[in-house]
């Protein structure tokens, strides 16, 4: 295989050894058929269903594929995370390992990103799933699409392709997965969606629930506070800060001047103590801005990102470079 690669398909599994069995041969199938070169990254997300065993069986028979196994379940920010950083492809495609992507959609992906964009997410129009895991989709993409001004109908669709340079700028941690078109679209890419095939579960049951639905409302403001304000912090508690500040002075002020018409005393006013309790608040909030601004310019956000490596098999350490854990069974 040559160095140059034109696609990478990165998958992350947690105990899909069953799904896995029948998606990497349909994969690479549609992969070849496309006629360009590419590379499959299986991530291991601590799966305990013997996923590690069957994929190290495939490397002697697929030149293409390359594996990396967490020791512990990381979450799927952690696994696309690292996929990202070791994909070579000017094209990188994410796929679930769970057999409902249907592979046979990726020329479809790859005509539409052609046409300009750095971003195709897919939108499982007819989607496959039950009532639990639809609604509150419905409701995660409304409020995120409304709020975040990218309107997709499948924000968390985990079909997606990409442009080499998306995936070098943005970060994953946490469950930011969920929200890769937004930091994409915040950071100045183009995003677009095409509706896809979608298949019902075949084996085993979804990692996700309802509760995502919870998760994803904090999540949410977590990608606003990095995205917009991550390098300018002043700019959020400044803004809560002066807003307090200025009620509690407005509310000081009127209580002055009851005071000096004589209207009465101020002293033991439950309003009096919201004023005062307002303007500190004010203060604290514009005095963090600061602390955090200086805090950010002393040091900022490429920091190396530790994973829970357990074997790494097809890829170089080398390869690795900065998101190799020193500290693998490797």
């Amino acid at each position: 295989m040559s160095d140059r690669v034109d696609i990478s398909v990165i998958v992350p599994a947690y105990n899909e050894l069953e799904n896995l069995k029948e998606f990497l041969p349909l994969l690479n199938k549609e992969l070849v058929s496309v006629n360009r070169s590419y590379e499959i990254i299986v991530i291991d997300d601590g799966s305990i269903d013997g996923t590690a065993k069957w994929i190290r069986e495939q490397l002697s028979v697929n030149n293409h594929l390359k594996f990396v196994k967490f020791r512990i379940n990381n979450g799927k920010s952690s696994a696309l995370q690292i996929g990202f950083d070791l994909a070579k492809g000017e094209f990188v495609i994410t796929m679930d390992a769970d057999l409902q992507d249907d592979p046979k959609e990726i020329p479809k992906m790859l005509s539409k990103i052609e046409e300009g964009y750095d971003v195709v997410s897919c939108w499982k129009e007819n989607r496959q799933d039950p009532v639990d895991k639809t609604l509150p989709s419905k409701i995660f993409n409304s409020v995120v699409s409304k709020f975040s001004g990218v309107k997709l109908h499948d924000m968390n669709c985990g079909f997606k392709i990409y442009r080499k340079k998306v995936v070098k700028t943005i970060k994953l941690y946490g469950e930011l997965h969920r929200f890769v078109p937004v930091l994409a679209s915040w950071q100045g890419f183009t995003v677009t969606e095409v509706p896809v095939l979608h298949h019902p579960r075949k084996f085993g049951k979804s990692k996700f629930g309802a509760e995502r639905l919870f998760k994803g409302f904090f999540d949410f403001l977590t990608v606003t506070v990095i995205t917009r304000f991550r390098v300018r912090p002043l700019h959020l508690f400044g803004s809560i800060g002066l807003f307090s500040s200025f009620v509690g002075f407005m509310i000081l002020l009127y209580m002055t001047i009851l005071w000096f018409l004589g209207l009465g005393p101020i002293g033991n006013r439950p309003l009096f103590f919201l004023g005062i309790l307002l303007l500190f608040l004010g203060i604290q909030f514009f005095t963090t801005g600061f602390i955090a601004d200086m805090i950010v310019s002393g040091w900022f956000y490429n920091n190396k990102e530790i994973y829970p490596i357990e074997e790494i098999y097809g890829i170089s350490v080398d390869e690795f470079g900065k998101v190799l854990d020193k500290e693998s069974d490797s």
